[in-house]
């Protein structure tokens, strides 16, 4: 039997892509590849992806291992059979065989790796991070561990607007862990400075856990106190056009039609990421600009943009648009040029113009990686956070 090995890291970068590391057989008739994934370090409780492609033998295909209670059918689907069952929680740690089954016959083999339980874990704010007032704040409760069974978490502060219920989301990247439950809060933006203490609740209203959680709002002298903004900008609707052939003056638009608004910072307020707003009286309403999370923004600042509806029958003219940030702190106005409406400017104004921003964005995606698109997005403000010195984002 032919079989492809790779270290968990690149096990792990070919499960954000859509991918996964096969083993394979020949079952006399052809090549059968097993598909495996999260199938590296798990503990027990953890769901492991099979997929099984090639398999030509009618009947049943099957997946047995010490790892599982009991034969797992797999069921069919196009060109594969798949299955995602739990690692029994009394398995040991070690590698273990699996074995699969086609018509009772032995088509293929991999195996399973498994580490120790842990202990329940409930997660707040890392070590030392603090946050600023408005910032969004991600809270998760971990608790696959033997005899753990409830299904209701709430986690409450006086720092919180309102309690926070906890949930597993089975499209996330936490997938394959069914007992990791997760929630999110906005801090508001004028809460004080100070220390709040974070309680997770569990069923029946016990006190499960508690962590602290430090609120400091920028000061003169932080990078993010006014950052390093520049915009906003607009760039046009079509599939040509992008956040890269935005410009701040000279941009035209014809009434009733749509143009995208690009606003720059280098070191935004974390507390208003989620809220900026570009406003104008020629747009039809107030337009929430969107942080760019696709591989095509990464290297540049951080950057956000959404298209603009430019208000019917609006007399052609210079118009003002009006970002501001960092909590009133930045005010950033630039002049888009109206003219006249023409024929086809309704058209661009509707689906066409966000079809196009979307069009855009997940150009630089893969489907695969839409699945852990946030962890991604996380993972890279963090990051870019640490590097400027200031508190990491949630």
């Amino acid at each position: 039997m032919n079989r492809t090995r790779t270290a968990a890291a690149a096990v792990l970068a070919l499960w954000l892509v859509g991918g996964a590391v096969p083993a394979s057989a020949d079952d006399g008739n052809g090549t059968v590849h097993v598909l495996l994934n999260s199938a590296y370090d798990n503990r027990p409780g953890e769901l492991v992806d099979i997929e099984v492609q090639g398999v030509r033998e009618r009947g049943d295909v099957t997946v047995s291992s010490p790892v599982f209670p009991h034969p797992v059918r797999l069921a069919p689907r196009e060109h594969a059979h798949h299955g995602r069952p739990a690692i029994a929680m009394t398995t040991g740690p070690g590698t273990y065989p699996l074995t699969v089954r086609a018509g009772g016959r032995v088509v293929a083999e991999d195996r399973v790796e498994v580490k120790p339980s842990r202990r329940p874990v409930f997660t707040a704010a890392l070590p030392g991070e603090v946050l600023r007032p408005g910032e969004r704040l991600w809270v998760s409760y971990d608790d696959l561990y033997p005899g753990e069974t409830g299904q209701s978490f709430t986690v409450r502060s006086p720092a919180f607007r309102k309690e926070v219920r906890l949930a597993h989301d089975p499209s996330s990247a936490d997938w394959n862990n069914p007992r990791f439950f997760s929630g999110s809060a906005e801090l508001p933006p004028g809460v004080r400075d100070g220390t709040y203490k974070v309680t997770l609740y569990g069923p029946g209203g016990r006190v499960v856990d508690e962590k602290p959680l430090t609120v400091r709002a920028a000061r003169p002298g932080d990078r993010d106190y006014t950052g390093r903004a520049r915009g906003p900008a607009f760039f046009g609707t079509s599939p040509a056009s992008g956040p890269e052939d935005a410009r701040e003056r000279g941009h035209r638009v014809a009434a009733g039609g749509t143009v995208n608004v690009l606003w720059r910072d280098r070191a935004p307020d974390p507390g208003e990421e989620e809220r900026l707003t570009a406003t104008s009286p020629a747009f039809e309403r107030p337009v929430r600009l969107r942080r760019d999370d696709s591989k095509a923004g990464d290297g540049d600042d951080p950057r956000y943009f959404a298209p603009a509806r430019i208000r019917p029958g609006l007399a052609p003219g210079t118009y003002a648009v009006t970002v501001a940030s960092h909590h009133g702190r930045v005010r950033k106005v630039a002049h888009l040029e109206v003219t006249a409406a023409s024929a086809t400017s309704g058209g661009s104004g509707t689906g066409g113009a966000s079809g196009a921003t979307a069009a855009y964005v997940a150009g630089g995606t893969t489907g695969g990686v839409l699945a852990a698109a946030g962890v991604g997005a996380f993972l890279r403000r963090r990051a870019a956070r640490r590097a400027l010195g200031g508190p990491p984002s949630p």
